[in-house]
């Protein structure tokens, strides 16, 4: 019987559903040289104020903070470099093309490993206006003083 293995999260950006409204979720591959794969093996990476932006027909996650691998050498990686992300070029040209119709974003919802290989999972988002986030927070408070009610 084959396994699946699980994908092992290595950082989640919780800020994000709370500012932005997700539309859609992409999958991509980013490219990383030897010591940032060891660092987030350690788990040493920040994504919430990262983003990613288009150029020259290819897509970079800016703000990225991968922490410098602790047992590197002069070698080591800038920690706030821009990254490349992997995306098919289809996806790339809906992507710019939704992005500068409706006014939409495109934010890093969360890192993790998927078969060795790190990956990004991307949102085509909206920001949210301050309503809408008093809103959801007091519907999560509603949902959650239903559900102590229950149990009780």
């Amino acid at each position: 019987m084959i396994e699946k293995k699980a994908k092992k999260n290595i950082t989640v950006n919780r800020k994000a559903r709370y500012e932005y409204s997700i539309i859609q979720t992409y999958e991509a591959g980013i490219v990383l040289v030897g010591t940032e794969v060891k660092s987030l093996r350690q788990g040493k990476a920040t994504i919430v104020d990262s983003y990613a932006k288009f150029s020259n027909g290819e897509v970079w996650l800016v703000n990225l903070h991968i922490s410098e691998y602790t047992h590197g050498n002069s070698n080591n990686h800038d920690p706030k470099r821009e990254r490349k992300l992997l995306l098919n070029k289809s996806e790339i040209r809906k992507l710019i093309a939704k992005t500068k119709d409706k006014g939409l974003t495109l934010i890093p919802l969360r890192l993790y490993f998927k078969k060795g290989k790190v990956k990004v999972e991307l949102a085509l988002a909206k920001g949210k206006k301050v309503y809408d986030k008093r809103r959801d927070i007091a519907k999560r408070d509603f949902e959650r003083d239903q559900e102590r009610k229950v149990k009780y």
